[in-house]
């Protein structure tokens, strides 16, 4: 796995909201910065504490001028299931190909339960308000990743 390099632009992208909206990274250059977070599949555990985690921190995610986008292979449909039985107050991408996975360095060979399979490696990137990454979160701990980035983000990117 290659991730972006810190200080390098982050890689475009334009995918899909649960709505069906259009979301790039261009839309908040200059505006806001960014936690860019690639998560396996909606409705997991796993997945389901960490967005739920971020929806309790987004005022403390606003304070800092910062939106969080979370991707991940499932449809728009699927993403809006999620948002709703969780009531989640985030947008969630849909990366199907998993083509912006793949630029991201994220979408890598991984075992469970004695399976290999190609999928989604956790990892959270925080990207500028220039566009550039600032930090990479490769060890992202679910039940604590809000409070990780909100002390990363704290801290001046």
């Amino acid at each position: 796995m290659s991730f972006p390099k810190i200080g390098n632009l982050a890689p475009t992208f334009s995918l899909q909201n649960q709505n069906g909206e259009k979301v790039s990274l261009k839309d908040f250059k200059g505006k806001k910065n960014i936690v860019l977070y690639f998560y396996p599949k909606a409705s997991t555990p796993g997945c389901t504490v960490q967005a739920c985690g971020i929806k309790e921190s987004r005022s403390e995610f606003e304070k800092l001028d910062t939106i969080v986008l979370g991707v991940s292979p499932d449809s728009p449909a699927k993403l809006t299931k999620f948002i709703d039985k969780y009531d989640l107050n985030f947008d969630l991408l849909a990366d199907e190909d998993h083509s912006v996975a793949e630029t991201y360095g994220v979408w890598a060979l991984k075992k469970f339960m004695g399976k290999e399979f190609m999928g989604v490696v956790r990892t959270s990137f925080i990207i500028n308000k220039e566009g550039r990454i600032s930090h990479v979160l490769d060890k992202v701990n679910t039940k604590t990743h809000d409070q990780d980035v909100l002390a990363i983000l704290r801290n001046g990117i």
